[in-house]
């Protein structure tokens, strides 16, 4: 129902202070990542008319016991999709960031 909402919200805090963010981190991948993710799950929701076109825009959000169950798949499925996000994109930097050290390294090996 508003999954999304969760990487959204991480994906919007990033864009925001990715200036701030030392490139080392590679934030931009983290960003393409969240923002790919809640975008995924939108349009699922739109296709699945949870998400609609006139105020309130959350169709669970009109119903104060569908509220509690769209608090529930936030946490339940929201959460744990933007933690594996953050996973591989952490796996993605260490990867990326060991390469790069194993090349430098066997260019100074080679001299």
């Amino acid at each position: 129902m508003a999954c999304f909402i969760v990487p959204s919200t991480l994906a919007l805090v990033t864009t925001c202070f990715r200036k701030r963010i030392s490139q080392e981190w590679h934030i931009n991948w983290l960003n393409t990542l969240t923002w790919g993710g809640a975008a995924g799950l939108a349009i699922e929701h739109i296709a699945h008319q949870e998400i609609v076109p006139w105020f309130p825009f959350l169709s669970a959000v009109s119903n104060p016991t569908d509220a509690l169950a769209m608090l529930k798949e936030m946490a339940s499925v929201g959460i744990p999709m933007t933690l594996a996000l953050v996973a591989a994109w952490l796996v993605m930097v260490v990867v990326y960031e060991h390469a790069i050290a194993a090349k430098k390294a066997a260019r100074v090996a080679a001299r």
